[in-house]
């Protein structure tokens, strides 16, 4: 085991020994390196002003990807090169296109937000241009400007592409080449003493499947690490001491997606960035349910897997697998099982899971030939907002009849849950507006909703049963009624 932290930052090679595993990556760069472009604005990683970007090599290429400072720990910089808004401006003081884009468009008030929005606009630059307006906004849903100075910064996103430089072959392949030197082949294991209490902090990043069980037998109560998003919170926000961490980020076997003949196998380690990708191509809305998860920086970052396994009542992913038919495996040891991903979730905050076993991987069917597939979000902002209610439905019609029914929501109760007497009122019989309303009434049976400040009980019933009767009309006449994603992202 390793226990030095490696990474790339403005091409030369850093080291930190047993650094504090839950120090920031803002932090880090603002109290350690006197790097101040980097801002905090909400340290929740919902503002944007932290946005850096991280590069990792993945098959030969460098992919950059903008993410959150103020939820990202140190030590899973590992292995990668950070990029933040001082790596841009070129040695002879030339700006980088997006900065000079921004400067010719007049895009900076106060000025404050500016290094997140050209971060942001930095990772689009890298991963090939916008391919729109509308691919620009979504990138930048993600950064909050409060002096409302949104149009010029779009516009620069455009401008930018005017200003694109040629790619200096030289430097990318040292890049890489650096970026392969730093490749880890074996745990990282961090042990740091806290100078007050004189407790110890453990930080494990295991490379294999093999090494992720054993290291979670071995700390059955160690926390798991995934993208951070919400962890991170526990210390930002809760200032919760983490005395065991296990990150499964670095663990190949557990971002692999892969489509058989049958599913799609998705690890548990997979960003919901890399989800979104296949998932839209056989389940349309769920791509946009995804979408609007949260920002580009919460999408790189976040994954599928431990967006299921906090089991949280208001996480989206869940009812949009629930509806259409997705297993969990879970893993202790060698051993492994499987169950339907709706039997996971026991109670608030209680999950069917062991100490020291994990989420292993997540298989979602593909599409059978005459299912039909609806989801559908209701929050009170459309971008980055926790739902009030989200409802998905898969349904499987042939000739007029309802055969199957998968009707799942998320938000309603203390876990997501399958809307198992409303499904009964409408499988195996006729596809009319009849047998759905006998549905509809059915949800009072499945759900005493919750009342919080998002919405109350009575206004949750109201939209679980108007979403099911939206359902019904759009699949019934095939009319468009939803506001979904823009062409342009791929993901309606």
């Amino acid at each position: 085991m390793t226990e030095t932290v490696r990474f790339l930052l403005d091409g030369e090679y850093y080291e930190l020994t047993n650094p504090d595993p839950t120090t920031t990556v803002l932090n880090f760069l603002r109290y350690e390196l006197a790097r101040t472009g980097t801002k905090e604005g909400c340290a929740e990683g919902d503002c944007g002003a932290c946005t850096v970007v991280l590069g990792e090599l993945i098959d030969g290429r460098i992919r950059c990807r903008a993410v959150n400072a103020c939820i990202l720990f140190v030590p899973t910089l590992d292995g990668k090169e950070l990029i933040t808004v001082e790596s841009l401006r070129a040695k002879d003081g030339t700006l980088h296109p997006v900065q000079q884009a921004l400067v010719d468009t007049h895009g900076s008030q106060c000025g404050f937000c500016t290094p997140g929005f050209v971060m942001s606009l930095y990772a689009l630059y890298e991963e090939g241009g916008a391919r729109g307006r509308a691919h620009i906004n979504d990138a930048l849903a993600g950064n909050l400007c409060r002096c409302t100075g949104y149009g010029p910064i779009v516009e620069a996103g455009l401008r930018m592409e005017e200003m694109r430089l040629p790619v200096d072959a030289g430097v990318l392949k040292d890049r890489v080449d650096a970026l392969r030197s730093l490749k880890r082949h074996d745990t990282l294991k961090l042990s740091v003493k806290d100078k007050l209490t004189g407790t110890h902090k453990y930080y494990f990043a295991p490379v294999t499947i093999d090494g992720l069980a054993d290291i979670s037998l071995a700390y059955p109560d160690a926390t798991y690490l995934a993208g951070g998003t919400d962890v991170g919170l526990w210390v930002t926000k809760q200032h919760r001491e983490l005395a065991q961490i296990i990150y499964i980020g670095d663990v190949e076997e557990l971002k692999h997606i892969q489509v058989t003949d049958r599913s799609v196998e998705i690890g548990a380690g997979a960003s919901f960035t890399d989800a979104i990708d296949v998932l839209a191509r056989y389940y349309g809305d769920m791509g946009e349910i995804i979408r609007r998860i949260g920002s580009v920086q919460i999408r790189n970052s976040g994954t599928l897997g431990g967006n299921i396994a906090n089991g949280s009542p208001i996480g989206d992913s869940m009812p949009a697998l629930i509806a259409a038919g997705a297993t969990l495996t879970l893993r202790m040891g060698s051993l492994e099982r499987t169950m339907p991903l709706e039997d996971y979730f026991i109670d608030y905050g209680k999950q069917d899971l062991q100490p020291g076993e994990f989420v292993a991987r997540i298989s979602v069917p593909l599409p059978p030939e005459h299912s039909r597939y609806r989801a559908y979000k209701v929050s009170k902002r459309f971008d980055q907002d926790i739902s009030a209610v989200c409802a998905c439905f898969g349904f499987e019609i042939k000739a007029g009849v309802m055969e199957g029914a998968r009707i799942a929501y998320g938000g309603m109760t203390a876990t997501p849950k399958r809307a198992a007497m409303a499904e009964r009122a409408l499988v195996g019989r006729a596809w009319t507006m009849d047998n759905m309303e006998a549905a509809v009434a059915a949800l009072a049976e499945d759900f005493a909703p919750i009342s919080d400040m998002r919405a109350s009980a009575d206004y949750r019933m109201m939209a679980a049963q108007n979403l099911l009767r939206k359902a019904f009309i759009e699949l019934d006449a095939e009319a468009e009624t939803r506001l979904v994603g823009d062409r342009e992202l791929g993901h309606a």
